[in-house]
């Protein structure tokens, strides 16, 4: 029976960039195109809100500047100077598209208070700046949700701040709209109320971009859940005893996992690592949006120990056998030795010795007689002998 395994989608980053690109600059194209529009009507009717609505449009012009600048190099791969990529400019550049709405919405509703409070009158604008102002709303409101399907897609914050901004722009459109109507049948003070809210709710998508970004800047970890699934998974690899000591952080939509894979105390450092690089294919396979994976093989569980550079180390090889060659030169064992193995478990060093069949006695009392050799010496574990026959020995070389 086969089973068909079913490969996720992975992210194409210069596909991803060209499409954020192709909507931003249609989304650039629109507001330059309604600017020139919404001030030129304006001024034609002497509409002042009209006016002001066409600067809000040219604004937006501005922003998808700074939108198509950060898509460019924010998608670019890592260099010499980023090795993690440049993810983060597209994150700085969304803190500031949300510090701009929150300041458009400060805008709206300042204003907005200000004619209300005073009792500004609005004249009739006629028919044309109407129509003009719908077809804007329903522009507006179309490049919202095509740029927010977009960015929902490639997981792109920046492009969703830049919706926002669009969305910013409509609602503005229809406080305007609201107040030519009024206008036209005498309730101008409509057009203040209306803009109010609608500065609220610009704001209120302001901070919570900003708040996002934030939490990315400072390398909030990814929700419990998905942490746990991560978990999951890689305890899944055959040969993977325990995971602990994930971490994981974002950057611009893409994510990236460190994690402490304990394995078999004795296998080969190739087998070790093979394992490692199982348990980074899998979780790339189930998380798509993996962008760097690292994992460090552990031969024993030290969760909770702390990093241990930071700790007092054992001796290395060339000290070990040095101090076991000053207590064992003399023994059979040392004189026969074919390969030493060194074993760092539970802060001792544990060694291994094989050595040739020439030494006639059983190895639980030539590791004895080691063992007491070397008594004085602290961070000396276990000691085990193995024999192997010449044949074997001729055979391994």
């Amino acid at each position: 029976m086969t089973q068909t395994v079913e490969t996720p989608v992975v992210p194409n980053r210069e596909l991803d960039s060209q499409e954020a690109k192709r909507v931003t600059y249609i989304g650039a194209w629109l507001d330059g195109l309604l600017s020139i529009i919404k001030v030129a009507v304006g001024f034609f009717v002497g509409s002042a809100a009209l006016i002001a609505d066409g600067i809000h449009s040219l604004s937006d012009l501005v922003t998808d500047g700074f939108v198509l600048a950060a898509i460019h190099y924010g998608r670019q791969e890592p260099d010499n100077d980023h090795h993690y990529g440049h993810g983060r400019i597209e994150t700085l550049t969304t803190l500031l598209l949300g510090s701009v709405l929150i300041f458009v919405a400060g805008g709206i509703a300042w204003s907005s208070v200000d004619r209300l409070l005073s009792g500004t009158e609005v004249g009739a604008p006629g028919a044309l700046a109407i129509v003009i102002a719908i077809l804007a709303l329903i522009s507006k409101e179309w490049i919202f949700r095509y740029t927010m399907r977009v960015a929902k897609r490639l997981k792109s914050k920046l492009l969703e701040a830049n919706a926002w901004h669009s969305r910013s722009d409509a609602l503005s459109t229809a406080v305007v709209l609201v107040a030519l109507v009024g206008a036209q049948f005498g309730l101008g003070w409509l057009d203040a109320v209306a803009a109010i809210i609608v500065g609220l709710m610009v704001g209120k998508v302001g901070l919570d971009l900003l708040w996002e970004s934030a939490r990315e800047l400072v390398d909030t970890a990814l929700p419990e859940t998905v942490q746990q699934q991560m978990h999951d998974v890689a305890c899944s690899v055959p040969g993977v005893d325990s995971v602990h000591d994930l971490r994981t952080r974002q950057s611009a939509g893409w994510v990236m996992v460190d994690l402490h894979v304990v394995v078999g105390p004795k296998i080969t450092v190739s087998e070790a690592h093979e394992i490692g690089n199982e348990v980074s294919r899998r979780l790339r396979h189930e998380f798509p949006l993996l962008t760097d994976v690292i994992f460090h093989v552990d031969p024993e569980d030290d969760a909770g120990e702390g990093d241990p550079s930071r700790l007092p180390g054992l001796p290395l090889r060339p000290e070990v056998e040095a101090a076991l060659n000053e207590r064992w030169y003399k023994h059979p064992v040392w004189r026969t030795l074919n390969e030493l193995q060194l074993h760092y478990l539970e802060d001792k060093v544990s060694v291994s010795l094989i050595i040739g069949d020439a030494v006639h006695q059983p190895p639980q009392c030539l590791a004895s007689q080691l063992k007491a050799l070397a008594s004085d010496i602290e961070w000396l574990g276990h000691v085990e002998v193995m024999f192997i026959t010449r044949a074997a020995s001729s055979a391994m070389r």
